[in-house]
Order: structure tokens, then sequence, then C-alpha cells
């Protein structure tokens, strides 16, 4: 068997090494296509898989047991005996291909790891800006992306969103800097990697279903700082991720440095009154601060909400570490729109805002939401990934006047309600295709002057929508459909 540990550049021997891929998905025939062009030989699993993506490995001789001959552990695979796995991040590590791997000491990377080592194909070769946290990495992304760009430097955004890492790493004009969303899924399969600078952004419970317990997700998510070179950048309101700093084992001179919604201190992004400071990359930090940017200029961006302000300053952190100035910043920051769905104002009709945060799939997103408003009609449910409601029902009770309880997983949303929000109306919508017209109407009935309806539903969407995107589309659809009818 290959010794993977010389194998930690492009130029490196990975001719003939025996490599099986798990999925076939953007990243897996990223992953499959990388392997083919450094002479592997590969063998991908999966079972789905796009016809188009099965003819191009056929036609850049990978092999494939694709659909129903991909299920269990296949014949096909033991016999190919693979010297190393590459495994799409979302198979959870109880999979029986993951064990199956596991308990033949067979090595396990995603795709992060093999970028990692593969970065330096072209002769610029790019640094590492990582990011993770439950909530608000992929705007954060996109923030120090355009920060780093207005810097006058080629970047990209990958990993977890966008151009798949792969993809980027054999660019042939190189990047100066790679900012890489990573998702729990991959941090827990990541072995090494030295981003120039680092954030967790904050931690809640999400995803307990796939990591089994809170602790092992904290802990997949806490690797992000490990060998980090230059900034570990912290939330200063989350005192769990200080803690994943302080017990990080980084490479020597790398700086912790806070980001808050509230005043900075030494070594800290934060707020003044109603400017975003630097109190962390100057000189004379222990007595003055770099202004950055105005609220009047974030508020540009999207609805200004406490949390649309942590990713600001986050970003701000992350910019300056590497070197951006304060002035390309600011001018990012006023020129940055946010994805659809975040936070997104619809409409107001009536004196009632009604506001799509359909990307809010999990209690912690919710939360920021909720947190933004003072009176909701509150659009709530899906697929819960296992996490419980109750908490961020009990905290934010006194600001619903309705709950209006969709998706799958409607009797514990219901039960919790009924405990922790005695005062609220709840309105729970039937399962049918008309899910989200049923919700919009009962939303437009119970609405009052100066209330938010928000669509923040603290779930997954797959129980009766394609995705996120298309439940924030129907929301949306049915409210300048049923508003128009007024």
């Amino acid at each position: 068997m290959k010794d993977l540990e010389h194998l930690h550049s492009w130029n490196a021997n990975w001719r003939d090494l025996r490599v099986v891929v798990l999925g076939l998905g953007v990243t897996g025939f990223s992953v499959a296509d990388s392997l083919a062009e450094l002479g592997c030989k590969v063998m991908v699993v999966a079972e789905t898989a796009d016809e188009e993506l099965i003819d191009i490995l056929d036609v850049i001789g990978v092999e494939h047991i694709v659909g129903e001959d991909a299920s269990g552990v296949p014949q096909g695979l033991i016999e190919f005996k693979p010297e190393l796995v590459v495994t799409s991040p979302g198979l959870k590590p109880d999979h029986v291909l993951i064990d199956w791997a596991a308990r033949g000491s067979i090595p396990i990377w995603v795709d992060i790891e093999l970028a990692w080592r593969l970065r330096d194909k072209t002769s610029k070769v790019a640094e590492w800006i990582a990011v993770t946290g439950t909530n608000g990495k992929t705007t954060t992304v996109q923030m120090v992306e355009a920060m780093i760009r207005k810097g006058g430097f080629r970047v990209a955004s990958c990993g977890n969103i966008g151009t798949p890492i792969l993809d980027a790493i054999r660019d042939p004009e190189g990047f100066d800097v790679l900012v890489v969303e990573l998702s729990s899924f991959q941090l827990h399969y990541v072995k090494h990697i030295e981003p120039f600078a680092s954030a967790v952004l904050n931690l809640a419970d999400d995803h307990l279903d796939w990591h089994g317990s809170f602790q092992a997700y904290a802990d997949a998510k806490a690797k992000i700082y490990e060998n980090t070179k230059f900034a570990c950048v912290y939330n200063i309101n989350d005192l769990a991720t200080e803690k994943m700093v302080e017990n990080a084992d980084v490479l020597e001179g790398a700086r912790a440095i806070g980001f808050t919604t509230g005043l900075p201190g030494r070594s800290q992004v934060g707020f003044v009154e109603d400017l975003l400071c630097d109190r962390a990359f100057l000189d004379d930090r222990a007595n003055s601060a770099l202004e950055i940017a105005t609220l009047e200029d974030l508020s540009n961006i999207g609805v200004l909400t406490p949390h649309l302000m942590a990713n600001a300053a986050a970003a701000t952190a992350l910019a300056r570490s590497f070197g951006i100035q304060p002035a390309e910043i600011r001018q990012a920051l006023i020129e940055f729109r946010l994805d659809a769905h975040r936070i997104e104002l619809v409409g107001e009709y009536g004196g009632v805002r009604w506001i799509d945060d359909s990307k809010a799939t999990n209690p912690h997103a919710a939360s920021a939401s909720l947190n933004s408003f003072e009176r909701v009609v509150w659009i709530v449910g899906g697929l819960l990934k296992g996490v419980d409601l109750s908490e961020v029902i009990q905290k934010y009770s006194s600001r619903f006047s309705t709950a209006i309880v969709i998706g799958k997983d409607r009797q514990p949303v219901l039960e919790s309600l009924a405990a922790n929000a005695p005062e609220c109306q709840i309105i729970e919508i039937s399962d049918s295709d008309q899910v989200m017209h049923d919700a919009v109407k009962a939303a437009k009935n119970s609405a009052k002057p100066g209330d938010v309806v928000l669509l923040a539903p603290a779930a997954a969407s797959m129980d009766q929508f394609r995705d996120y995107a298309d439940r924030g589309n129907q929301f949306a659809d049915q409210v300048r459909i049923q508003m128009e009818q007024i």
C-alpha cells in the first residue's frame, strides 16, 4: 500500500494509487476528475448519479458502480482493494461504506484534505481563509471574498459553497486567496490543513442526527482552528468559540481576534455607536480604533439585523488579517448584497412586513431572525434534524403574536409552543400540496399593522419542498398573489 504521508504535492507520485470516491455530485466528480488527472486508479461508488457524469467517467477512464449495484458493500469495491477513500461529506460516520473502510484501516478523506495536498498545482499557491459556524457561514465567506477582491487580489469562495475546491486548485491562473466555507461534515473528516486565518462564527445545536451528540458536533467545528498561521477569529458573544481558540494547537505567532456587535476591546472588531471599527490590526490598538464603515453603509446590504452586523464584523476581521485596507472593506460592504432567502424583505402591505428567511434551517438561524423583530407572526416547521425548538421558543415567546406550524415534524413544534409560549395563537397547517398558500393565508388573517410575518422555519425543507430556496420562492409568490387580492 502506498504511503500517503509522502503525497503532499501535486507533483508527488500519485500514479496508480487506488482510490475509491464515494458519491457523484458536483464535488464527487471534481474529486474523480482530479485523481484521474494525477494518474490514480479511480473507482466511483454512488447510488445516485447523473447519466452525463457517468458518460464523462467513461471517457476519462474512471471505473464506476452506480445505482442499485452501489448499495451495501459491492463486491467490485472489495475486489478493487482501495488504498484511499475520498467520501462525500454527507455520508455519516456509521454509513456502511465508511464503516467498511474504517474497519479495513483504509484512510478516509474529503475533497478538502485532497485539495490542501494538491494546492501547489500552479506557481501561485493560494492562502486559505477558512470559515465555519452554525449560522452565517455563506454570507461571511461572500463578504470576505468581496473585501479581498476590492484589495486587488485574485480570490474565490469555495468548499461548501460555490466552485468545488478542487476546481479552484486546478484553475490555470491560480488564486491569491481561497475563502473556504467548511461544514461540520467536512471538518469531521479533515485531517490536516493550515489556514492563514480561520473563524468559527457561532455554535448551537444542529446536525445532531449526523454527529450523534452536540459535543461531537462542536469538536468537528473546533478543528478549523488547528494549525492556523496568522489569525483565529472568534465570537466574543459565544464563549464556546473562544474556548476552541484557547484549546487549538496553532502555528507560532497566530493571534486570537474577537468580533462583536458591541464595543470592541483590544484585538477585537466591533461597533462604536453607529461605526464598525477595528481595534485589532493597528499599532496603537490599546488607545485607538480604525473606522471601517457605518450602520448606514451596512443597511444598503439588506434588513439591518444583529446577525448581519456580526457577519460584517467577522468578515472585516478576516479581511483585515490579510491586510485589506479600511476603505476597500467599506466599499465592498456598500456594494454587497445578500443571497436570496436570507432575512429578505418580500414586501410591506398595510403596515405588515413580510420577511423570507427560508435559509434559517436550524434553531440558531431562526433565533437570529427572531431577535431582529419585536412582534412576529412566525411560520415555523419542517424536518427538525434531531434538534429541540424549546429553547428558542421560550427565549422569544414574548415576541410571537401567532405561530403557524408547517412541516412533517409538526407535533414536537406544537407541543413546544404550547408549553413555552402559552399566550401565542397557534395555527397548524396540514399536509397538502397547498402548504405555503395555506400558511400565507393564515398569516394574512392574523397579522396586524406593525407585525412582521417571518418565514424562519428553524428546520430543513425537504419534507414538503425541493429545498430551502423552493420554500422561500413559494412563500414570496404566495405573498404577492394574496396581497394583490386585498
